[in-house]
């Protein structure tokens, strides 16, 4: 889902005095403005020497799609389930960059080399906190952490090249400048890796491709890619002029580049992902039974990647698994994610061979990786702290403004489950913003479950009391603020696009569509591709869909321009633009709710699923 030109920007004009910046922890040298190809040296965390003999330990932290998470996420977003040893499973709060950054700091003693690494989706789709700040905040706290590199994810796009540059290199935003009186965003001191993000006149890639990692005689080579598909789920502005490659032909070519320059370890950094067998981050990704390990796009890609590179870091699907893949030699690979959110991080052993310059990889014994929980019972950062305290000081006046109540949690992003409640108070909201014959006329509405972030959580999250909903909050769950397009779909292709959430590019990851209520139909898992859609089932309000007659629909203005693999929007005709996405979540919360009498969890029950 992309951010628009049209986001609110109302605290932009809000300016504090111009007391400095906290100084980043000493953790790392800046290569942002290096050329491609040039080498990361960065100072031993520890102080310890780390020359024991001809091979030494380098420790490899690695997370991935934060998405500006610096607070902890509200409900089950903010959750890691753990399996315990008597099989059942445990819930067990975790994330939030104060914390995150403390797990890394703990984690990095007694390790003389460690290096931090990312795998896309750092900012983008972001809580108030960061969004609203274009996401100067988060890569601020990504400095303080000691992020050494990290390769971009498709959300890096989601306000197009300019600003993702402007991320890397620091300077104002273009519009709504400097956030405080004499303060200028620096930006990212690690390198954003595009290796295969190119340029379309130029075929240069964006950013750097690479960056090699160096100390004390230890040097190790980082490719950053994202998927290739990423045109498919970000806005037509957001990558207006850039051409995405296939991944693995990408990793392989820099690979070489690598060993020629004499670098001989190489660590992937991959915005693409798979699906393990058990949603536990501590499963066992190895495991042998039937139906056990790993499924979805990765596991191609790991296979095919060269075996001159050494570990593949990956994201994009917010799952958490620590798996062995072998490469085209056949020898064991480590293939880590990180959930998402900062709710973990994955510690990494690589054995570092000083003659051969490479990583020590044998049939016998892959490099060790284990994905660890980012808890909150830790002592949180300071520094981390009083950076939160800061942007929140700023963003008070917008996030804190009440704009509803609700009776419990509502569940989105964490209801797992291909209907959500949450899915269906937001397409609610959509329809009642634009059923009005002035306001486009539709009679349903339609939304894509990526564009809901997180769970409406009844506990509160500051001063404003349980059961309120905050407009930061809000914004949290609706980050995107797209604006609501209305318009003509026949029976026929409304069909179409509802079989479009189970066949083409989403046959083998459903994407199911959010539906507002009166639209109800059968989904049949147990069929494949298209026949999962039972035609005859698709009702609206009781009266069956007619594939010649036309109905008005509302959704999104990503999800009309085919985003999320759905073309068959592309087609429709009659166009009417309404307000933004978040105007019509919030008007609907603030007109259906009250203290009094608070919004209570929909049933969730529009889609009747057969498994």
């Amino acid at each position: 889902m992309p951010a628009t030109p049209q986001r609110r920007r109302a605290i932009s004009r809000l300016r504090t005095g111009s007391a400095a910046l906290a100084a980043a922890v000493g953790i790392g040298v800046t290569v942002a403005a290096l050329p491609a190809g040039a080498d990361t040296v960065h100072p031993d965390r520890t102080g310890h020497s780390g020359r024991t003999g001809r091979t030494v330990d380098v420790q490899l932290l690695s997370f991935n799609d934060f998405h500006g998470n610096l607070e902890p996420p509200q409900g089950s977003s903010g959750t890691v389930e753990e399996l315990q040893a008597d099989g059942t499973k445990k819930s067990v709060p975790a994330g939030g960059v104060e914390y995150l950054a403390q797990s890394l700091r703990t984690a990095r003693k007694g390790h003389p080399y460690s290096v931090t690494a990312a795998a896309g989706d750092l900012v983008g789709a972001s809580p108030l906190l960061s969004g609203l700040f274009h996401d100067e905040p988060t890569i601020e706290a990504m400095n303080q952490l000691g992020l050494d590199v990290t390769s971009v994810g498709n959300h890096e796009f989601d306000e197009g090249r300019a600003e993702l540059t402007r991320l890397q290199n620091g300077g104002c935003h273009p519009k709504d400048g400097c956030y405080e009186d004499g303060k200028k965003f620096a930006g990212a001191g690690f390198p954003y890796l595009t290796a295969n993000v190119t340029d379309e006149k130029t075929g240069k890639p964006l950013l750097k491709p690479y960056t090699v990692w160096r100390h004390k005689g230890v040097k190790i080579g980082f490719i950053g890619v994202t998927l290739e598909g990423t045109p498919d789920i970000v806005s037509a502005n957001g990558v207006k002029g850039l051409k995405f490659h296939d991944e693995v032909e990408t990793i392989n070519k820099y690979a070489k580049v690598l060993n020629r320059q004499g670098v001989k370890a190489i660590v992937a950094l991959i915005h693409e992902g798979g699906l393990p067998a058990s949603t536990s981050y501590n499963y066992n990704c190895d495991s042998p039974g039937p139906g056990d390990g790993i499924s979805g796009p990765i596991t191609e890609i790991a296979k095919h990647v060269t075996s001159k590179v050494d570990a593949l870091v990956t994201g994009h699907t917010h799952q958490a698994y620590a798996c062995t893949i072998p490469d085209p030699s056949g020898r064991p690979r480590t293939v880590t994610s990180a959930a998402s959110y900062g709710k973990l991080y994955t510690d990494t052993e690589l054995t570092y061979d000083r003659r051969t310059h490479d990583i020590v990889r044998t049939s016998v014994k892959a490099p060790g990786a284990v994905n660890h929980v980012v808890d909150r019972t830790q002592p949180k950062a300071a520094d981390l702290t009083s950076l939160i305290a800061r942007w929140n000081k700023l963003a008070a006046p917008v996030a804190a403004r009440p704009v509803g109540h609700i009776a419990a949690d509502i569940a989105g992003r964490g209801a797992n489950a291909p209907e959500s409640p949450l899915g269906d108070v937001i397409a609610d909201a959509q329809l009642e913003a634009t059923k009005a014959a002035d306001k486009g006329g539709a009679q349903l509405a339609l939304m894509n479950p990526g564009g809901i972030r997180s769970d409406l959580a009844y506990p509160a999250s500051g001063s404003e009391g349980d059961g309120v909903v905050t407009y930061g909050e809000a914004f949290t769950v609706q980050p995107f603020t797209n604006m609501m397009n209305v318009v003509d779909l026949t029976g026929a292709q409304l069909l179409t696009a509802l079989q479009q959430q189970v066949s083409g590019p989403n046959e083998a990851s459903p994407k199911i569509l959010q539906v507002s209520a009166g639209l109800t139909y059968t989904l049949d898992m147990t069929k494949k591709g298209a026949d999962r859609i039972v035609k005859d089932s698709v009702k609206l309000n009781g009266a069956a869909l007619d594939p010649a007659k036309t109905y008005r629909v509302a959704m999104n203005e990503f999800l009309a321009g085919g985003g999320d693999g759905f073309p068959a929007f592309k087609d429709a005709k009659n166009k009417y633009v309404g307000p933004s996405d978040l105007d019509a979540f919030t008007a609907y919360l603030t007109a259906h709710s009250s203290a009094s009498s608070p919004l209570k969890p929909p049933a969730a029950d529009r889609v009747r699923v057969v498994k």
